[in-house]
């Protein structure tokens, strides 16, 4: 369960990575051309969310059940903190993951909220790049890049 969870969670980085860059592609076009907000951008900003949300799930799942890191980290967690591989993921990677998604959806619901279409796509410039710093700063790099 723990490899096939894994794999998952691996593997749909790439589509939240993908949906991430594309949503701030476009919310960086529509702002600094000052474009209408369309049905586009309001898509490209829900499949992001709802990507997002999936990851997150998965990983909450692996983070709390499956994980043996995080089960080593919990067995001691004052030896965890001392551990770099162990801090990094009993905290770091699902506190950084977990503002992230914050982020999303506060770019989301304010791109949303707004009137103005320029507006809509600088918050969701924002907020999406705040989203895609910490996501890469996250994401552990040095365990199977592509699988």
């Amino acid at each position: 369960m723990y490899t096939g969870l894994l794999h998952t969670h691996n593997m749909f980085r790439w589509l939240v990575l993908i949906a991430l860059v594309l949503a701030l592609v476009f919310a960086f076009i529509g702002w600094a051309g000052k474009k209408e907000w369309t049905k586009r951008d309001k898509i490209t900003g829900l499949v992001l969310t709802i990507f997002m949300d999936i990851q997150f799930l998965v990983g909450l799942i692996l983070y709390a059940f499956v994980s043996p890191f995080t089960k080593a980290a919990f067995a001691d967690f004052g030896a965890a903190m001392k551990n770099a591989d162990l801090r990094f993921y009993a905290v770091e990677h699902i506190l950084l993951m977990l503002i992230a998604l914050v982020f999303v959806h506060i770019g989301k619901s304010k791109s949303k909220k707004l009137q103005e279409h320029w507006k809509k796509h600088r918050a969701a410039a924002i907020w999406f790049g705040l989203a895609l710093v910490l996501v890469l700063v996250g994401i552990p790099w040095d365990r199977a890049l592509f699988f």
